[in-house]
């Protein structure tokens, strides 16, 4: 067999490295290490933007009335269940009174006796101012002696006090009978207000201290959402704001609401702003108390500005900004942010312009020296 010279060899041995090694290139240029980054862009668009809060809360009831005797004692009945209505004047239980009545029935009678002991006092007092009037007249004559007309009148005095001191004695026999009165109607559990028995503590039979509650009564018309805001999002919150509720009980159902108030008390160890959030109208049927909201408040509409997708927004050495699209190249901008909304935008109050883009996702971290290929979408990420 013929042997190929040297150059030959060579020459064939380059026409077949060459096309590898440009085909390497190649590939290493497409899909290698050195490929471009793939990226979506987003126009900077100029519109006004109507930023809102989002929080979580528990359904509360702004007036819960513990009801329960003043004395301790033992529960002798008990007409209410939880979730029945009720009305305000409403008896809803009663406790035992034990020897109240007999207490009241003999305090009846003390106060009959001190009326009597009033009225032998007042008449003893009237005899007294006569003897004493007539014994004045005698004297006047000189009939008897001054001696025996100054005992007549000591003893109107004496009577005085006497009929003064029955009239106390009844005053205090009616303030004790009005007192064991009032402490007998005292226990009865009375409704204070039209609502709603949210918990029954006790059964008849259990003995209680003074203060504890039996049951508990809210006032519907009350409920409200406490709810918690993240402090760093939390400015423009206030009173009389709209709010939109949806409960976690009603799939998608959203209720209509207003912003209460705001607490001055914030929570200083999950760094939240608390705010009590009403209905505009009582829901049907009512949540249960402690069920979980989610509170989205309307805060007012800002001027139109430069506006961009959040998801836009890097972090770079520092600061703040964006990957902008200029000629061709990928170059950061540092930006100042102003409000955004829900819907994932946000206000540039400076750094870009209306029409310009802007990367929104890249397939991997950008370089000031990336080279960057636009495509619609990238797997793996939101469109």
């Amino acid at each position: 067999m013929r042997r190929l010279p040297l150059q030959g060899r060579t020459l064939a041995l380059v026409a077949v490295i060459v096309p590898l090694l440009a085909l390497f290139i190649y590939v290493a240029l497409r899909s290698g290490p050195l490929a471009p980054v793939s990226v979506t862009l987003a126009s900077v668009e100029t519109r006004p933007v109507t930023p809102a809060l989002f929080g979580i809360g528990t359904v509360q009831t702004r007036y819960t009335y513990r009801i329960g005797p003043t004395f301790a004692g033992r529960v002798k009945r008990l007409d209410v269940h939880v979730g029945d209505r009720v009305k305000a004047g409403q008896v809803l239980g009663e406790m035992d009174p034990v020897d109240l009545d007999q207490r009241i029935r003999a305090q009846g009678a003390a106060l009959k006796r001190a009326e009597a002991a009033l009225r032998e006092a007042a008449a003893r007092q009237n005899f007294a101012r006569s003897q004493a009037r007539r014994y004045e007249q005698l004297f006047a004559v000189r009939t008897i002696s001054e001696e025996l007309a100054t005992t007549k009148h000591q003893e109107l005095q004496i009577a005085d006090a006497a009929l003064s001191g029955a009239r106390e004695e009844l005053l205090r026999a009616r303030s004790d009978g009005e007192a064991l009165v009032a402490q007998r109607n005292n226990l009865r559990l009375v409704a204070p207000v039209d609502g709603l028995v949210a918990v029954r503590d006790v059964d008849p039979g259990t003995t209680i201290v003074a203060g504890q509650p039996v049951v508990e009564v809210i006032a519907p018309e009350s409920l409200w959402i406490n709810t918690r805001f993240d402090q760093i999002s939390a400015s423009g919150l206030a009173a009389g704001l709209p709010a939109r509720v949806v409960l976690r009980s009603r799939n998608g159902q959203a209720l209509t609401g207003r912003v209460l108030r705001v607490e001055p008390m914030a929570d200083a160890v999950t760094e939240e702003t608390l705010a009590k959030v009403a209905f505009d109208s009582r829901p049907e049927p009512l949540p249960p108390i402690g069920e979980l909201a989610e509170v989205t408040v309307a805060l007012p509409a800002l001027p139109a500005a430069p506006v961009i997708p959040n998801a836009a927004v890097r972090r770079e050495a520092g600061q703040v900004g964006v990957w902008k699209i200029v000629d061709g190249d990928a170059r950061f901008t540092p930006v100042k942010l102003g409000a955004g909304d829900l819907d994932g935008h946000v206000q540039v109050l400076e750094g870009v312009r209306d029409g310009e883009q802007v990367v929104v996702y890249s397939e991997k971290a950008l370089t000031a020296g990336s080279r960057i290929h636009v495509v619609d979408d990238i797997p793996g990420v939101p469109r």
